[in-house]
């Protein structure tokens, strides 16, 4: 049996998990306040702060770390790459520790490398944000000087793949599919054959979600860009982070803007509007399968409301049997991706080796 610690950290939490093989039996979120946090200047300098704190939560449950056989991390950003599982190597630390985008998920890859040598054994990551298996005609934008990027929720993306594969009896590498990830942020994406070959960028692209704006009319953006009204920092929380339901109902809970839209008739509109988005989003991946799909697949938190996912339904009706994988499965992916390699069913690759160059 593998015993493997899954290290999953987010902006104002830490979540945790021990798994024996396929099995959990040991999950915490570690929170993290504001003012706990302020003392950091960037994010990486939270590390020894983050390390300790899991070192501390393992130990009052009793868990001891020598049993451990591998440690699972979320990935980090750390440029174009493909999918799969990869070793957390002294490559991979110095790709975190400079990448040019300050994420929460940078640090895990950087913690497991700590303990895992101190342990003596290997610290992987699977399916990181910046996997990049796009077409390349999926890369043209329409602006010379701007080229679309692959920044998806690739990891629960490819999680719920391999789950279909029970409901449709194929492997996900013989299937196309539409995912459409829902949560905080939202990325749809179309699957030719299990790699993902176009997706909205969840910050910037796509329909708007509880927290972000999605995609916004460029024209107005520069306008308001310009008006000095906002610092370069002011305006982008307004589309990460203020945006979606934040902006126009002041939570970034779909439950509660379900509540209010029971009697707020402007706050029914604004969920369905969201719906609508996410339906014209999945629309068009769609498309880039040329209406070739096995099933349209809903994840991640949003989805486990079932009014209004029925919402969403009922503007694509026909487009292809659509599949509801509620939730999100980034902790059990990651000690499953880290299992495959463990067991000799997958090879571990290097980002070294395995970086896209473009």
């Amino acid at each position: 049996m593998s015993k493997i610690l899954v290290i999953n950290p987010g902006s104002t939490s830490t979540k945790i998990a021990l798994y024996d093989d396929e099995r959990s039996v040991f999950e915490k979120s570690i929170e993290h306040s504001p003012k706990d946090l302020e003392e950091f200047e960037r994010i990486t300098d939270q590390l020894e702060y983050r390390e300790k704190l899991i070192l501390n939560a393992l130990k009052e449950e009793g868990y001891s770390l020598d049993e451990l056989n591998a440690i699972a991390c979320r990935g980090g950003l750390i440029g174009p790459v493909e999918s799969g599982t990869y070793v957390v190597d002294e490559a991979m630390v110095e790709a975190l520790k400079n990448s040019k985008i300050e994420h929460a998920s940078n640090l895990a890859g950087l913690i497991g490398y700590s303990l895992g040598k101190q342990l003596g054994i290997k610290a992987y990551i699977t399916d990181p944000v910046s996997v990049d298996e796009m077409d390349e005609i999926a890369r043209i934008s329409g602006m010379k000087d701007i080229e679309r990027k692959s920044f998806s929720h690739a990891l629960n993306i490819k999680a719920v793949a391999r789950k279909a594969e029970f409901e449709l009896g194929k492997k996900h590498t013989e299937m196309n599919l539409v995912v459409a990830h829902l949560g905080g942020g939202i990325s749809i994406s179309a699957l030719r054959r299990g790699k993902i070959v176009d997706v909205n960028g969840a910050n910037d692209e796509g329909p708007f979600s509880p927290e972000r704006s999605g995609e916004l009319p460029v024209g107005d953006v520069v306008k308001i860009a310009y008006s000095r009204k906002y610092s370069k920092r002011e305006l982008k929380k307004r589309y990460v982070g203020k945006g979606g339901l934040v902006a126009y109902l002041g939570t970034n809970d779909l439950r509660e803007a379900m509540k209010m839209a029971q009697t707020d008739e402007r706050a029914m509109s604004i969920v369905k509007a969201m719906a609508y988005q996410i339906a014209k989003g999945i629309a068009e991946m769609w498309t880039v399968l040329n209406g070739d799909v096995d099933a349209i697949v809903l994840t991640g938190g949003m989805s486990l409301n079932s009014k209004f996912v029925e919402m969403i339904k009922s503007y694509v009706p026909n487009l292809a049997l659509i599949l509801v994988i509620a939730g999100a499965y980034e902790m059990e992916a990651l000690a499953l991706g880290a299992l495959r390699v463990i067991r000799g069913e997958e090879e571990a690759k290097t980002i070294k080796k395995m970086k896209i160059k473009r």
